[in-house]
């Protein structure tokens, strides 16, 4: 997939940014993925500026963790 759709977010293991545009709009969805196959959403917001909140990626960061943690626990 181009990387104008989907990137990998520097210095995480495993969390990408989907890229959305919508009219002069722009909107971030963070996923991971589950065993390489499913596509997990965490958390979007509407970017506003050029560079991603920190907030934003520590909290994808978390849905990610718990999810994992709670995968594992199964």
């Amino acid at each position: 997939m181009p990387e104008n759709y989907l990137k990998h977010i520097e210095s995480t293991n495993g969390l990408y940014e989907i890229r959305v545009k919508q009219g002069n709009d722009i909107f971030r969805i963070f996923c991971f993925f589950d065993y390489g196959k499913l596509i997990i959403l965490a958390n979007g917001f509407q970017k506003k500026k050029q560079k991603t909140p920190k907030s934003e990626i520590k909290r994808a960061l978390k849905i990610m963790e718990e999810y994992n943690y709670e995968n594992k626990k199964q």
